[in-house]
């Protein structure tokens, strides 16, 4: 399976982070920024940097965005830009659209636009910090080694009517469910024994390339539908 193509718009903070590990994980990325200095210090990590203002759309379209599979809009702090590469990517048909948002009337906005997912990144780390400190006094986080991670998942056709016992996901791909959500519901110690339903969404840990393999069963799925 060929690696899936990322284009991601904005070389802050958090347009850089999500570039690089991308990049690191051997994705074909395409970083677009109107600061030629950003896109100068990512020419090397990436597979292809463009000095470009988001605003002129059609200079970006010749770029060829429609053939990339998912598009990151990583310019919360310049709305008007933020707003128009939204549109932009939407047009020319990227199937998955990512948009950082600095506020809830921001995120609206691109939920409206089009864009499939919005994150407040100062927002949720505020939030993690402060539960972080929180807990601080009962007992130190566990911070995850660099190749696992946590993801939501919607339960996938063959988990349906089956339980957690039965499908033994723990010895089969090594993974562990520590939640899931039923109707906005979240349980954090599901029985074992209790079927899975139709939309259901299991918490899951585990390595990245599983969790990977997991998130591309799922989107076949849905594309088979």
């Amino acid at each position: 399976m060929s690696k899936k193509q990322y284009v991601i718009f904005g070389l802050g903070r958090f347009g850089k982070s999500v570039a690089t590990a991308l990049a690191e994980n051997g994705c074909e990325v395409l970083v677009i920024d109107a600061d030629e200095n950003s896109v100068n210090e990512m020419a090397d990590v990436v597979t292809y940097a463009v000095k470009a203002d988001a605003t002129e759309t059609e200079a970006l379209k010749n770029l060829g965005l429609g053939n990339f599979d998912v598009a990151i809009i990583a310019m919360g702090e310049n709305l008007e830009a933020s707003v128009m590469a939204t549109i932009l990517v939407k047009e020319v048909g990227v199937p998955y659209v990512l948009a950082k948002a600095q506020s809830d009337l921001h995120g609206r906005i691109l939920k409206k636009l089009g864009a499939d997912m919005v994150v407040f990144p100062e927002k949720e780390t505020g939030i993690r910090i402060a539960n972080s400190l929180l807990v601080n006094n009962l007992f130190n986080t566990v911070e995850l080694p660099a190749n696992y991670n946590m993801m939501e998942l919607e339960a996938l056709p063959e988990w349906i009517g089956k339980s957690f016992h039965e499908l033994n996901l723990r010895a089969w791909l090594k993974i562990n469910v520590i939640g899931i959500k039923k109707k906005n519901h979240l349980n954090i110690n599901p029985d074992p024994e209790e079927a899975i339903v139709e939309g259901d969404i299991l918490i899951l840990i585990g390595k990245n390339e599983v969790l990977k393999k997991l998130a591309d069963m799922h989107n076949k799925a849905k594309i088979l539908k």
